[in-house]
């Protein structure tokens, strides 16, 4: 982290949120301050709020020479931990030349106002009550924290999927007089009633839960089952189809895989084909309760008046009869590494991630339109970007599913003098956090065309260049490389 210290921002010692949310202590030596007041779109006054942020790098005497880097749907202000090969000296995030910010948006767990925050009126946490917060109100938040820094403007603002929504917003917002450059990469203007569909899909995993009650859940039972199928989704939505058969086609998990996806590698023997049946039909549902159901409601079947003539539960074609010894049962397979991998994920993303925390972000995701609300230009998204003075790096995949290389070409197409670059990579929409190398080389050179001037400038001996951890193993990426898997 740089030295910064201007903030007139409240300081909040992030050990002191340890015990209202556990996901703060998630990201290590970042930044939270008090936002005294902010009146969001949608009319709500927030109070005395939090946001957490990390730098790099220090800011120069003009106050200009500041890089917002924009987090995506799950991420951090930890840039290192997911965006780390594009930090360090004479990258695209240089601290020797820029003051590098990322702020956690809101509705994050990771420190900032959200679903976990403490309501002052009721003493409880906002839960399902959290306010609606946007993209655009995010923005807001976030100028509050820059001004409290002492920033005069911004260099350049950079961000990928959400946080291309962010930078997009800042430019709008702010204007060129603020903002003097932008980077967006794979994302939109507005939010597609495709990406609406997946957020709405993965919502409805969570509410199924019978542990969400309706958000009213204790942080030490929450609906993780939900989550974690909410969790799976989006990673298919993340990468493509080619992505998922190059790397795991119809092969079995290794046993370190079924390890690392809690798959128990010794199954208990079944003593009859209804137990070996049960045992394929339900493998992977972790909330199995199947066997006590059926004795149940065969108990009840047989006592029913009603349903005097059902004599068994089963059916009438018998099963009982388990083969010799010498006969083995032997089904198709059932059990493929791509299943191994998402259940990992799923597990490894409840022990980082709020439901709450997660319904909000997608929520606010759905909120994202540069044209609403904007009457001067008759809530027109082509009059808006039209209108956009910046220069804009746009970056797209074309193998993106999610946020699709056409809405790239859309923004290029309208945002005046901008400049479209395309990522040919078979890994979906999450190669804007795996192919490092062509992103740096097109952002440096972006910035050396456009931010000559810092650039250009003496590198600073900065005292932090040696402490920047790199990061193998993700813990805030939308993206773990599925060729670790």
């Amino acid at each position: 982290m740089s030295s910064v210290r201007r903030s007139t921002l409240k300081s909040i010692d992030p050990k002191s949120l340890d015990e209202i949310n556990p996901f703060v202590k998630l990201v290590h030596n970042q930044a939270i301050v008090e936002v005294p007041e902010l009146t969001l779109e949608s009319g709500i006054t927030i109070r005395n709020f939090p946001i957490a942020y990390k730098t790099w790098g220090e800011l120069n005497e003009a106050g200009n020479n500041v890089l917002v880097i924009c987090h995506a749907l799950t991420g951090s202000s930890d840039v290192a931990d997911w965006w780390g090969p594009l930090l360090g000296k004479d990258l695209a995030f240089d601290p020797s030349r820029f003051l590098i910010v990322c702020l956690n948006s809101m509705g994050s767990p990771y420190g900032s106002f959200s679903p976990l925050s403490i309501d002052s009126e009721t003493g409880e946490r906002y839960g399902p009550e959290f306010p609606l917060c946007t993209v655009r109100d995010d923005v807001r938040a976030h100028k509050l924290v820059l001004d409290s820094l002492g920033v005069k403007s911004i260099a350049c603002v950079i961000g990928g999927s959400m946080g291309g929504m962010l930078a997009l917003e800042w430019t709008m917002t702010f204007g060129k007089e603020y903002v003097k450059n932008m980077v967006a990469l794979a994302t939109s203007a507005r939010h597609s009633a495709w990406c609406i569909s997946w957020s709405e899909a993965q919502r409805q995993s969570i509410y199924s839960d019978p542990k969400y009650l309706d958000g009213y859940y204790y942080l030490d039972d929450p609906p993780v089952v939900g989550l974690s199928a909410a969790r799976m989704s989006a990673l298919l939505t993340y990468r493509s189809r080619n992505s998922f058969e190059n790397k795991f086609a119809r092969r079995s998990p290794s046993l370190a895989q079924q390890l690392k996806s809690n798959k128990k590698t010794e199954l208990a023997k079944p003593s009859n084909l209804q137990e070996h049946n049960l045992s394929i039909h339900n493998d992977g549902n972790s909330k199995s309760i199947g066997a006590e159901r059926k004795s149940s409601v065969c108990s009840e079947a047989s006592s029913s008046e009603s349903l005097k003539s059902v004599s068994s539960c089963t059916s009438s074609t018998s099963l009982s009869t388990f083969p010799k010894p010498h006969h083995s049962v032997k089904p198709a397979q059932t059990y493929f590494s791509a299943q191994s991998y998402l259940r990992y994920q799923g597990e490894k993303f409840v022990k980082r991630f709020d439901a709450n925390c997660y319904i909000s972000i997608t929520r606010k995701l759905d909120t994202h339109d540069l044209a609403r609300d904007r009457p001067e230009y008759d809530s027109d998204v082509v009059k808006v970007l039209n209108s956009i003075e910046q220069p804009s790096l746009i970056i797209g995949i074309k193998s993106d599913g999610l946020f699709t290389y056409p809405e790239q070409e859309f923004l290029a197409e309208h945002i005046p003098g901008s400049t479209l670059e395309k990522i040919d990579s078979i890994e979906g929409h999450d190669a804007f956090l795996l192919e490092f190398k062509l992103i740096n080389e097109l952002i440096v050179n972006f910035l050396r065309k456009n931010a000559r001037e810092l650039m250009e400038a003496p590198s600073r001996l900065w005292q932090g260049d040696e402490n920047i951890e790199v990061v193998k193993n993700s813990v805030f990426g939308e993206a773990e490389e599925v060729t670790n898997w």
